[in-house]
């Protein structure tokens, strides 16, 4: 399989070998981020028992809460794909950007002009000091993909993710797409 590089858009596939590591087994990632400073990622498929209005009580609706990563887990984050409606947003790519203004944003769920299909919250998010992220693809912890949902990867489904990326991936990734999560309690 040839090799792609990280950049922001991209997705990190944890390879399977990350079993037992708390943070990332089983994680597919979306790189927000990607410079010789480092990288930064959320984690798109660890929905936490959180909806947002019991972090953020000015919001009314109460959308799903995900892991974004080990890093600052005491601070909020979100992406979405409508930066028409929340300034100051940061284009990651295709469509799907990351931050705002969060008063508005606030405002825009309340009224229902923005739906959780629009938008992902996170705690935390997943970060790589200058090279780290390239000294673990070089020790096959992760593997890279191109993001072909686009913008759509918000709403895409979390819990099955990372086996619908291993099965995608083919070959050896198929037998562990049914493995075990936990391979000792088999």
């Amino acid at each position: 399989m040839l090799q792609i590089e990280p950049e922001k858009g991209k997705l990190l596939i944890a390879e399977p070998s990350l079993t037992g590591d708390v943070s990332f087994n089983r994680s597919v990632v979306l790189l927000a981020e990607h410079n010789n400073e480092g990288s930064v990622g959320f984690i798109l498929n660890k929905p936490l028992e959180y909806q947002i209005n019991d972090l953020v009580t000015e919001i009314l609706i109460p959308f799903q809460v995900y892991n974004g990563g080990p890093v600052e887990q005491d601070n909020l984050y979100f992406i979405h794909k409508v930066p028409h409606l929340i300034e100051n947003s940061i284009e990651i790519s295709d469509g799907i950007y990351w931050g705002g203004d969060f008063e508005k944003t606030i405002s825009l769920i309340n009224r229902q002009v923005i739906s959780e299909d629009d938008i992902r919250f996170f705690l935390g998010y997943s970060g790589w000091s200058s090279l780290q992220l390239d000294e673990e693809l070089s020790s096959k912890s992760w593997i890279v993909v191109t993001n072909e949902y686009e913008s759509q990867i918000i709403k895409k489904s979390s819990d099955a993710f990372w086996k619908e990326k291993m099965m995608e991936l083919g070959g050896d990734y198929m037998l562990w797409s049914n493995a075990p999560e936990n391979p000792s309690l088999n």
